[in-house]
């Protein structure tokens, strides 16, 4: 009798420590996935500002929208868009992403350039204009990675610690034939 016992015992020790081990390999999984995704959002590290803040970052854009004209799909068109900052502080950018895969942003701060981002991919790219510099946001479009044809408007997004703007849109609109 006490040989059966102990067989459960044993067999009861190996389960746990299946368990066990399951349990601490989920959690290394979690926690690798929890790193993972906090490097892709690189907003939580920037200097934030209130709107009662007087002195904070002020983003001014030129134009937030911009008709390209007629285009075929086989065409690629870059459009530029002015983004000055007026505040006192650095006005910092982050957070690129846009309404198609078709699409992407990308800021140019003196003469440097960030990816080319679009839709779906996830990037940890910062920029910082300061006060009473100016960056260019370049939306590109390329009909033909999702071809589509007739009047289209597209988006690129830009999250920024502008307390009044906290995210920029630039969008174009064109024909495609």
């Amino acid at each position: 009798m006490k040989q059966k016992h102990k067989q459960s015992t044993d067999a009861d020790k190996i389960m746990m420590w299946l368990i066990g081990g399951l349990l601490v390999v989920i959690i290394i999984l979690i926690g690798y996935v929890a790193v993972g995704e906090s490097k892709a959002d690189p907003g939580t590290n920037v200097v934030q500002y209130n709107l009662t803040d007087t002195e904070k970052p002020a983003a001014q854009v030129d134009a937030a929208s911009k008709d390209i004209g007629m285009m075929s799909v086989n065409d690629t068109k870059i459009t530029d868009f002015t983004v000055k900052n007026t505040g006192t502080k650095p006005l910092v950018f982050y957070g690129i992403s846009s309404s198609c895969d078709c699409t992407s942003g990308q800021v140019t701060i003196d003469g440097t350039k960030s990816p080319a981002v679009s839709m779906h991919d996830k990037n940890s790219w910062t920029g910082t204009v300061n006060p009473g510099q100016s960056a260019t946001v370049s939306v590109i479009y390329e009909p033909k990675i999702m071809p589509v044809k007739g009047d289209i408007s597209r988006s690129v997004y830009l999250k920024t610690n502008d307390p009044a703007n906290p995210q920029l849109t630039f969008s174009i609109k064109t024909f495609v034939e």
